[in-house]
């Protein structure tokens, strides 16, 4: 007989009665049943239920044993009582009789209660990761984890694509968020650079020839943490292809999404091809270019229904280039004055000045501005919105960007608030058509407004003929239930066009040659058309676990402070090794806080 088991804790059945079976596993729950002792035995199968009689010798050793101890027992398998059997359990049916038993690992008095359903604090949590890992939930997500990326890592061969791996070390870059430093060794007062995305390697792939290039690639960003983005350390889908239209990165893509949502999820998921919403008619229509799909409300420009009004709040904006947005809610007149209050609250904790409102109802159009429109402002807004008795139209009026921020921000509260957002679903939609420059509201400069690497439309023509606020970018985000998957790009991969490109956001053709170097030096001998993007990986199993928090589906997270509380780090290190890397520590005074970098290469 093996000397820990003959089968798992989930392994047996009624047919297995009368076996003589080993089975390990931790002491998950136990039970004194006047004289009989039971152990519930787990392990990553399932659990077996052990019955210790008082004759054993081990007995009195069985009361004392702590939970969370890993032990095996060896003993017949026999059939429950009828009364005793428990369905919901795989060997409910069954118990093993122990007449041998060991301790492989005993545990002392635990810092988390795992059999319970209340998890702890998260910091307790995350500093005894291995022991938060061993319950239930978190062994499914970290297990369904690992299928969607064999699922993925599948799907993208079978689309012809080849497996690469790309440098860990590699050199700092001026676009994107902060870097990890590591300082060398061997080349004193230079570093390398954990890299943020494999973005230059895999354009480089593509003009080495590889074609079809995808990883399941690890990156390092310096960034603040969200309930969906890991701080530190990140997983994405990276693939690249080469001769290629945007339609055709968005067939694979859609195929292995839409395939791996299928295969790990009983929700509906939206069939290929997916919407495909411009990049300002999203900002109009949802206020944000992470539109959450299930929400039925839609945004509604109404700017030119107050060009000349007489409400003097709303025109005065307009006449200074300002909007008026219009949220649309179906049914909900009758809600209690208190409802509105506080959504007007709400608008305002977010940059509002206020949230005018119009309640349609039998008898006429009400509300706090109703008396300031005239019939055929209140026709036109009720025929732009199609608004009917019991309906509500909310106003947002400001600058463009705010207006359309902020009215997002209330079309989302509102979807929350009156529980409209469509349930057992994914879905899944493009942003395209992002604008390729946009002014900076600081300094009055055009800068990129996303990735600067991205093919303009209408390329170099579109560059030396459009006003640069105009020139649209073949670059795409997907977007799943109000979350980003990834975004991407046609690439600029002409020399010729990037420097154009670059010369109007304010660079040099020295700073693009000194900057981009290994890039640019590559297109200039013989570069194919390509695209491609990158979906977060953690982000995919976020979604398909149901979890709100991705911490939940990730091994070993940091926590919000990008601190690993388990392994105790970032720590400090030994005089020694700081000579051995040639530093010295000029540590600040005070802590400081240093402003955040947006991101732009691929996420």
């Amino acid at each position: 007989m093996h000397s820990y088991r003959t089968h798992t804790c989930g392994e047996l059945r009624a047919e297995d009665v009368g076996k003589r079976v080993r089975v390990s596993g931790w002491v998950f729950h136990k039970r004194d049943h006047g004289g009989l002792l039971f152990f519930d035995l787990r392990d990553h199968y399932g659990l077996t239920q052990a019955v210790f009689y008082p004759e054993r010798a081990f007995f009195d050793e069985c009361q004392h044993m702590k939970l969370e101890s890993v032990v095996t027992v060896t003993g017949e398998v026999v059939k429950r009582d009828d009364d005793t059997i428990n369905p919901k359990m795989p060997t409910g049916a069954i118990e093993v009789v122990v007449d041998e038993f060991c301790v492989q690992g005993p545990a002392e008095t635990l810092p988390l209660y795992l059999a319970g359903d209340d998890e702890g604090p998260e910091e307790t949590r995350l500093k005894y990761r291995f022991l938060d890992l061993r319950r239930e939930r978190m062994q499914r997500n970290i297990i369904l984890r690992s299928k969607i990326i064999a699922s993925i890592r599948n799907r993208m061969i079978g689309h012809g694509f080849n497996e690469l791996q790309t440098p860990i070390l590699t050199s700092s870059s001026p676009e994107g968020a902060r870097d990890y430093l590591v300082p060398s060794r061997v080349h004193p007062g230079k570093f390398y650079a954990l890299p943020q995305a494999p973005q230059q390697f895999k354009q480089l792939l593509m003009v080495a020839g590889f074609e079809k290039y995808f990883q399941i690639a690890p990156c390092f960003r310096d960034e603040d943490a969200r309930a969906d983005r890991s701080p530190g350390e990140f997983y994405q889908l990276d693939l690249e292809m080469s001769f290629v239209e945007q339609d055709d990165v968005f067939a694979v893509v859609e195929d292995v999404l839409s395939g791996v949502f299928e295969e790990f999820s009983d929700r509906t998921v939206d069939k290929p091809p997916y919407l495909r919403i411009p990049y300002r008619e999203a900002m109009l229509k949802y206020g944000t270019d992470k539109p959450d799909l299930r929400n039925p409300i839609v945004n509604v420009d109404l700017t030119d229904v107050f060009t000349e009004s007489e409400f003097n709040a709303f025109r005065t904006v307009v006449e200074k280039g300002g909007v008026v947005r219009g949220i649309p809610v179906k049914k909900i007149a009758e809600k209690p004055r208190s409802f509105f209050d506080k959504l007007v609250e709400f608008a305002q904790t977010h940059g509002a000045k206020g949230l005018a409102y119009l309640v349609w109802t039998s008898g006429g159009v009400k509300g706090p501005i109703a008396k300031f429109l005239k019939p055929g402002e209140l026709e036109g807004i009720q025929k732009r919105t199609g608004s009917e008795d019991g309906d509500v139209v909310f106003f947002v009026s400001s600058d463009e960007k705010s207006a359309d921020r902020v009215a997002g921000e209330v079309r989302n509260e509102l979807g929350r608030q009156l529980d409209l957002l469509e349930k057992d679903v994914f879905r899944l939609c493009w942003i395209v058509d992002y604008p390729m420059f946009e002014l900076d509201e600081e300094t009055g400069k055009i800068e990129f407004s996303h990735n600067p690497f991205s093919m303009p439309q209408g390329e170099m023509k579109a560059l030396e003929e459009q006003d640069p606020l105009d020139v649209l970018a073949y670059q795409y985000d997907i977007v799943c239930n109000g979350i980003e998957l990834s975004s991407g790009a046609i690439r600029n991969h002409r020399p010729e066009i990037m420097y154009k490109a670059f010369d109007i956001a304010g660079y040099t053709r020295e700073d693009v040659d000194q900057q981009f170097r290994g890039m640019i030096n590559a297109f200039k001998l013989g570069a194919p058309p390509h695209g491609g993007l990158a979906p977060g990986v953690d982000r995919i199993v976020m979604l398909i676990a149901e979890e709100v928090n991705i911490r939940e589906v990730i091994a070993f997270p940091m926590n919000q402070n990008a601190q690993d509380l388990m392994m105790n780090a970032p720590s400090e290190v030994s005089e020694k090794q700081l000579r051995e890397l040639h530093l010295k520590l000029e540590l600040p005074k005070e802590e400081s806080v240093e402003p955040k970098s947006e991101v732009v290469s691929e996420k």
